[in-house]
């Protein structure tokens, strides 16, 4: 069986924020969450990845939390770790980070990854 692995993008340790509740919510669904922030320490159990490229793992699925200013900016990161699914939730995107998403080759899914695990974020509250 594959192993469902997930990096969440701008990881947050307020347990408000939609990239915590991905972060709760994957693992509930039984994916292995690897946040990634480059501020480090730890969320929810898990330690922080400074960089999407230090995750020891093969990645199924990267889940962007980030503002598309800033996402722009570790877009080659990500698609140096190739990938299989690369998720642009809700408030993350942008023309611009679409667009140079599919020019390095990422295929980007628009949409919750948190409602795509078969969960509700208002099923994550505090």
């Amino acid at each position: 069986m594959e192993t469902k692995t997930v990096a969440v993008v701008g990881a947050s340790a307020d347990r408000s924020k939609f990239s915590n509740k991905s972060i709760r919510a994957h693992e509930r669904m039984g994916w292995t969450v690897y946040p990634v922030n480059p501020k480090g320490g730890e969320i929810e159990g898990h330690p922080v990845f400074k960089s999407i490229r230090d995750i020891p793992a093969k990645l199924r699925r990267v889940s962007m939390y980030l503002p598309a200013a800033v996402g722009i900016g570790v877009l080659p990161d990500i698609a140096a770790v190739a990938p299989e699914e690369f998720w642009v939730n809700p408030g993350a995107e942008s023309d611009e980070l679409i667009e140079a998403a599919k020019a390095l080759g990422l295929q980007p899914i628009q949409a919750c990854s948190i409602v795509d695990v078969g969960m509700s974020p208002a099923q994550l509250s505090e």
